[in-house]
């Protein structure tokens, strides 16, 4: 086994020095995920040949500047389930496109004014939030309606907008109105994890913006005002639905929407994975999980 990982990062470090990429950005295969995903195949029978080709592209991948922690993940995830490697292959394909995509355009975006951040954080945020839906041009725009604010925008705070908009858009939140939300956090200093509360709020009360009960408009005003994301959906406890967030004192402000959190626990937003494996029973039929 030791002189199987041994080979195997010889060959990784020769592909580096073939291909002029700087071991200060590159990211091979881990050695623990090597033998990791070793153990897994041997565990499962599958054919080295077959493995090997999926650690190929993890490796791949990682000569290229892409985060491959998360693709290794996926692998051992497929074999401990039992998929076979040729199932695995598209997922594994799929994610490192969105990876591409999301470094291009934090990349283009880098150059019209977004502040470099964790980069490896931002890649596989921005990542996700294409798995869920988002496009490169609504990424684009997002930047471009950024811009200008109290806080330079950086590229973690970018991908954390674009899962936003994803987010939302699972809601069945029009684009553009998403766009316009998640900008307005972005622009007035919302940090990531803000970013993605307010969507996820924003999409657990997706109905009430549909039917009119409630409306992004006034949702982007409040943040315009500097109205932080753990205010905007405060439970109304007056039992009149009227109100002030900020005075329980019985003082009504019938003029601000008011959208109810009292479910909350039991309708958790959860991330959607469109890179799912589906476990194989061998007989050829396949179960997704």
């Amino acid at each position: 086994m030791l002189i199987r990982t041994l080979q195997n990062w010889l060959v990784v470090a020769a592909l580096l020095f073939l291909s002029g990429v700087g071991t200060s950005w590159a990211e091979p295969l881990s050695t623990q995920d090597y033998d990791e995903i070793s153990r897994l195949r041997s565990m499962r029978g599958f054919a080295a040949e077959d493995v090997n080709q999926l650690i190929e592209q993890v490796n791949k991948a990682g000569e290229r500047g892409l985060p491959t922690e998360s693709l290794a993940n996926k692998v051992k995830e497929g074999l401990a389930k039992g998929v076979e490697p040729k199932r695995i292959d598209p997922v594994l394909r799929q994610m490192v496109n969105h990876f591409e995509t999301a470094q291009e355009v934090l990349r283009e975006t880098g150059s019209h004014g977004v502040a470099e951040g964790s980069r490896q954080r931002a890649v596989e945020m921005m990542a996700e939030a294409f798995s869920r839906g988002a496009t490169a041009e609504e990424v684009r725009e997002l930047a471009r309606l950024s811009e200008g604010g109290r806080q330079k925008v950086t590229q973690e705070m970018l991908a954390a907008g674009a899962k936003s908009l994803a987010v939302m858009k699972e809601g069945r939140i029009p684009s553009k109105d998403g766009a316009a939300l998640v900008s307005e956090g972005l622009r007035h200093g919302y940090r990531p994890s803000e970013l993605i509360d307010l969507s996820r709020d924003v999409k657990r009360h997706g109905s009430e913006f549909q039917d009119g009960r409630a409306s992004i408009q006034a949702l982007r005003e409040q943040v315009s005002r500097g109205e932080r994301g753990d205010r905007l959906f405060r439970e109304d406890r007056s039992g009149s639905g009227g109100g002030d967030r900020g005075d329980r004192g019985g003082r009504g402000d019938s003029g601000r929407d008011r959208l109810d959190r009292s479910d909350r626990s039991g309708h958790s937003e959860r991330p959607d994975r469109p890179e799912k494996l589906d476990r194989s029973d061998h007989s050829g039929s396949g179960r997704d999980r």
